[in-house]
């Protein structure tokens, strides 16, 4: 079973021409495309975008990307992509969901695993740098409404 995650957030997109085969239907690539433009929204609320991570000293790539297909996404239709943060201590696993933004259907599940890595020197980290912990924390900290 799939766990809940503890922050979330939600993009809308509609389907460009130029991601669409000659069916019309999306490429199985661009999904990711998709799942970044909500991961984005996800870290920007957060307050640890990816400006930030390079501030800090770490990038943060992906090591692993898990996609499933229900439902083929068309040209023009309106896609609702939600991003929710699941683990974020020692690593920073992100659950997906790319339903119809109309009927709420669900398309695709995913999941992405990304670790730290210090810039300076490239290793990677075992757990997530303590900069990186206390920002999730803090956000955490205002959606239970503590001050």
């Amino acid at each position: 079973m799939r766990g809940r995650g503890v922050l979330a957030a939600e993009m809308d997109v509609v389907v460009p021409f130029f991601d669409v085969d000659s069916l019309e239907v999306v490429w199985h690539g661009h999904y990711v495309k998709y799942l970044e433009v909500a991961r984005c929204a996800l870290l920007d609320d957060v307050g640890h975008n990816y400006v930030r991570m390079k501030a800090t000293g770490f990038a943060w790539p992906i090591i692993d990307l898990q996609l499933r297909y229900v439902r083929a996404a068309r040209f023009g239709q309106a896609l609702r992509v939600r991003a929710e943060l699941v683990e974020w201590e020692n690593r920073l696993k992100i659950h997906y969901t790319v339903s119809d933004a109309a009927s709420g259907e669900r398309l695709t599940r995913a999941s992405t695993i990304q670790v730290a890595v210090r810039l300076a020197d490239g290793e990677m980290q075992l757990v997530s740098p303590s900069v990186f912990i206390h920002d999730v924390e803090r956000r955490l900290a205002r959606a239970s409404g503590e001050p």
